[in-house]
């Protein structure tokens, strides 16, 4: 009889590490299970290296949505992008690629604009802006390829 009760408390001992285990698993890996609230918007862009789904978008430093798909088409990364239900976006929003710090995460920040138009779901944002690629600015500046206007100046006057 003790050995049975012994038996029971170590099993609802390990069933609760498991259910603490896959808990931790989900708020640590940033799953969100059965969360498909939202709307989808769409936005196209030039490169969005480094940027994966799940990654979150943002307004002024709040997240409002997150990166639902990657894809290509017409030669150009679409981006589908799960937006809360209570934000509406304006026909004239920007969509940028952003960085936090230098080598940090991607998400999506969003700039509001002033019209009155809302995007309607399954809409496309037309306003986006990639993100710069690093190696290509580095590449810039050790090959001298970067003129500042005053030399842009000099050469004009001496023309």
């Amino acid at each position: 009889m003790n050995q049975a009760r012994t038996e029971i408390m170590v099993g609802i001992f390990v069933l609760v590490g498991i259910l603490c285990l896959g808990y931790i698993a989900i708020r640590l890996g940033k799953l969100e299970v059965l969360s498909n609230t939202g709307y989808v918007l769409y936005a196209d862009f030039a490169s969005v290296a480094g940027l994966k789904n799940g990654d979150p978008v943002e307004i002024a430093g709040v997240k409002v949505g997150r990166v639902e798909s990657l894809s290509l088409a017409d030669e150009k990364a679409r981006l589908g992008l799960r937006i809360e239900e209570h934000v509406k976006l304006t026909e004239d929003v920007i969509a940028s690629v952003r960085a936090r710090g230098l080598i940090g995460d991607k998400f999506i920040l969003l700039s509001p604009g002033a019209s009155d138009q809302i995007i309607k779901p399954g809409g496309k944002i037309r306003e986006t802006e990639s993100p710069p690629d690093l190696m290509d600015l580095i590449a810039k500046v050790i090959g001298g390829d970067v003129t500042s206007p005053k030399s842009d100046k000099k050469g004009e006057e001496q023309k």
